[in-house]
């Protein structure tokens, strides 16, 4: 099984929060953890704020900075295309998605397409997994 991990579900990796058992069990179960190439700019922008906000101690954030770097290297990633940018046209022509979202769900529609391994989505966004859904993804949350 490949896990795709939008943001939401990525974060979940690396702070505990509501929903991070869920993604801890399905990574332990996935051959292979997919992202889109944005997903490293919006998890680091997202401990920052959490750091900010003193959520997490200096510590934690430098902490979850390194997990996330270590495994990034690991990560199949998604990169943009104009395959991809197409893909998107389509989804936000058919669904009220934000930009990032609309990457998410278009990068694990095309790795699904793509053939091989069962995609599952991880997403903690409701809107966005009722897209997903509608796309024939399997999503956890």
């Amino acid at each position: 099984m490949i896990l795709y991990c939008d943001t939401s579900a990525l974060i979940k990796r690396y702070v505990d929060e509501e929903g991070s058992m869920a993604v801890d069990d399905l990574w332990r179960q996935a051959h292979v953890v997919a992202v889109s190439v944005v997903a490293f700019a919006e998890s680091a922008a997202t401990f920052s704020r959490k750091y900010r906000e003193q959520v997490l101690t200096a510590q934690e954030y430098a902490s979850c900075m390194n997990m996330l770097k270590s495994d990034y290297r690991s990560f199949v990633l998604i990169p943009i295309t104009d395959t991809l940018n197409m893909r998107i046209e389509q989804l936000v022509s058919n669904y009220q998605l934000r930009g990032f979202d609309a990457i998410h769900l278009a990068s694990a529609l095309v790795l699904k397409e793509s053939g091989g391994l069962p995609v599952h989505f991880a997403c903690f966004d409701r809107a966005l997994n009722e897209a997903a859904k509608n796309e024939g993804l399997q999503n956890i949350a």
